[in-house]
């Protein structure tokens, strides 16, 4: 129950961080993004790949991201085992990376990146681990996200559609690399005699 709490202590404390950014990026004129955001092909856009989640274009852009943050998050808190670092890490990592390589010309930025690795982590993990607790959140998350996954298409100007589907791969590579069971064994002391 305690590493639940500090899960969730964390995953608050990351919300209010992207709060805290964006309200110094909107203070600056949004100067953060510009020397911050994923630039594609730029060796000077490579800090973007792990500085686009934590930029956003506006307020709404971050008060869409929030909601799926926070549950996702929370379902990651409450079902991942040891791996929450090596997924993220591969999330953002990976996904930031194949926006790197294969984005668009524009300055991408957003934490949709890392909502679309959490969405194909636990779902992909749901079906990889097929436990009623990974395949429970898996269903959650499809009925109510479920929807988001046509955003991973081109289409909407001023979207990075890019970051959306790179991120839901990568979240699906790191579900099938780290294999995380909910209620993994733990060694104990064990008496010998």
């Amino acid at each position: 129950m305690r590493v639940l709490v500090l899960r969730l202590v964390i995953l608050a404390a990351f919300l209010g961080a992207l709060w805290a950014i964006q309200t110094l990026n909107w203070a600056t004129s949004y100067r953060l993004n510009l020397a911050f955001g994923l630039i594609p092909r730029h060796p000077a856009g490579l800090d973007g790949i792990v500085g686009m989640p934590v930029l956003h274009g506006s307020f709404a852009h971050l008060m869409s991201n929030t909601p799926p943050l926070l549950l996702m998050g929370t379902l990651l808190a409450a079902t991942a085992t040891r791996a929450l670092l090596a997924v993220n890490a591969i999330i953002v990592i990976l996904g930031g990376g194949l926006v790197w390589l294969l984005g668009g010309s524009a300055i991408h930025i957003g934490a949709s990146g890392l909502v679309f690795g959490w969405f194909g982590f636990l779902v992909a993990r749901g079906l990889v681990d097929r436990s009623p607790v990974t395949l429970g959140a898996a269903l959650l998350v499809g009925v109510l996200y479920g929807s988001i996954i046509w955003s991973v298409l081109p289409g909407q100007p001023g979207i990075s559609w890019e970051a959306h589907l790179f991120g839901a791969l990568s979240g699906v590579v790191a579900a099938l690399v780290i294999r995380t069971h909910v209620h993994a064994p733990r060694l104990r002391e064990v008496e010998r005699r």
